[in-house]
Order: structure tokens, then C-alpha cells, then sequence
């Protein structure tokens, strides 16, 4: 058969089988990986917006576990896809090998990694949604807006993907992702408004939160909640925006050279 009469997959195509790949090994153990990711969560929701909730009463006008719960809603999209794209990403590379079999297709190396990037986002979008479903059943929220949560975990899952993506770009060892969990994404947890709220923080903390991508989900999901949308919110719309293909760029420009060579 002549090269010229052969006829490769469509860019949709690629990214989905990148897509499909990971979600049909996902799934085989879908207890066991998706489990713990899903538990932890509401364990956290329970524990502290119940106990402590009991203490606080009301946050930004709502009860405290209803604050709390807007905020975990992300979290669990924030930590998967982090985990998808850090660890994941790394045993996938210099472990299973499964990189250097997807590259003899068809598949180039931007395709592999977009797919990736997509497959965690879809992480986040499913995580966010279990866990609201699971926080409507409890009474926590009620139904309306709030439904529109699980798109924004998406987006969530997106840029958190690719910001893990650029961190395992440069990691040289497994181990070193202890220091990008518990220096980078515990803090976010504590300082993006997830437990408390921002305008609590010292004053010069304050704008080195905005830096933070899940301040700016945490900002939206709440307006979700609530159904108060203010106009300086469109600072976060354009953050997200903006975020997710500049980093992503950088992302797959790192990892590019890291696949190659």
C-alpha cells in the first residue's frame, strides 16, 4: 500500500482514543480507584461541617456546612485530576512503558497529552458530580443552579491537569510529588476559601490567594449557590480562560522533550 493511500484518524478520533485508554483501565478497577477519592471528601464534609458547623452557624450568608460543601464540590476535582496527571502520568512514562506503544500510532505526542488533559478533566466533572448528587440527598444544598457545579469541576480538572502536567515534566523521581501535594495543593485547600473565607486571611496574604487557580473556581461555585453574581467574577471566567492553554502549553512543550528524547 502506497503512503499516500493511507488514511490516518482524525484529530477527534486520536483524542478520543487517548480518552477511551485511560477510561477503560480506570474502570476496570473502578471500586478500588474510585472509592477513596469519593469518600474522602464527604468524610471531611461530615467531620467538619457538622462538628464545627455547630460552632460557626452562619459564613457569607449561608450555614457553614453549606459553605464547606460548595467548596469540596472542587476539591474533589482539584485532587483527582492532580493525581491523575502527576502520579499517573509518571508511572505511565517511566514505568509501564505506555507512552512509547500510543506513539508507534498514528497518535502524536500532542494528541497523547491534549488526551490526557481531557481525560482528567472528565475526572473532575464526574467526581464534582457524585459528590453533589451525595451532598443534595444529605439536604446540604438545595437544587437549582448549583446543577451547573460538576462544569465547573470540569474546568477544574482541566487546570490542575495541566499545571500536574508541568510538574511531572520536570520531576525526576516519584517521590518528589510528596512536595508538590503537601507544599502546593494542601495549601490551596486551606487558603483558596474552600474551609474559610479569603477576607478572613491577613491582609498581604490575601493576593497571593488570587494566584491560586482553585480560589477562582471556589469563587464561581459558591455564586452558583447562592445565586449572587457579581461583576468583578468575570476577573475569575477570564482567569480559568486564560490558565488553562497557557499552561497547557508550557505543559506540553515540557513534556514533549521528555517523551522524545
Amino acid at each position: 500500500m502506497k503512503a499516500s493511500s493511507i488514511i490516518y484518524p482524525n484529530l477527534f478520533n486520536r483524542l478520543f482514543s487517548v480518552w477511551f485508554r485511560h477510561y477503560r483501565v480506570y474502570t476496570s478497577h473502578l471500586i478500588s480507584n474510585g472509592l477513596p477519592p469519593f469518600i474522602e471528601p464527604l468524610l471531611f464534609l461530615v467531620a467538619i461541617g457538622l462538628g464545627l458547623g455547630n460552632h460557626i452557624g452562619i459564613m457569607q450568608g449561608m450555614p457553614y456546612i453549606e459553605f464547606l460543601a460548595t467548596g469540596i464540590l472542587l476539591t474533589s476535582a482539584m485532587y483527582t485530576s492532580a493525581f491523575e496527571c502527576s502520579y499517573g502520568t509518571f508511572i505511565r512514562l517511566e514505568y509501564e512503558k505506555v507512552y512509547d506503544g500510543m506513539l508507534a500510532t498514528p497518535i502524536t505526542v500532542n494528541d497523547l497529552i491534549i488526551g490526557e488533559i481531557i481525560w482528567a478533566g472528565t475526572k473532575g466533572f464526574f467526581f464534582s458530580f457524585c459528590v453533589l448528587i451525595v451532598v443534595w440527598v444529605m439536604g446540604v444544598l438545595p437544587i437549582g443552579i448549583i446543577a451547573l457545579a460538576p462544569i465547573l469541576g470540569f474546568f477544574t480538572g482541566l487546570m490542575f491537569a495541566v499545571m500536574s502536567l508541568l510538574i511531572t515534566a520536570f520531576v525526576k523521581t516519584i517521590n518528589h510529588f510528596n512536595f508538590y501535594f503537601t507544599g502546593v495543593l494542601s495549601p490551596m485547600f486551606f487558603f483558596c476559601g474552600v474551609v474559610f473565607p479569603i477576607t478572613d486571611l491577613p491582609s498581604f496574604i490575601q493576593p497571593v490567594s488570587y494566584i491560586f487557580p482553585l480560589t477562582h473556581s471556589v469563587i464561581l461555585v459558591r455564586a452558583l449557590a447562592t445565586g449572587i453574581f457579581e461583576q468583578n467574577m468575570i476577573w475569575s471566567i477570564i482567569y480559568i480562560a486564560v490558565f488553562i492553554p497557557v499552561v497547557g502549553w508550557f505543559s506540553i512543550q515540557a513534556l514533549k522533550k521528555r517523551l522524545i528524547d
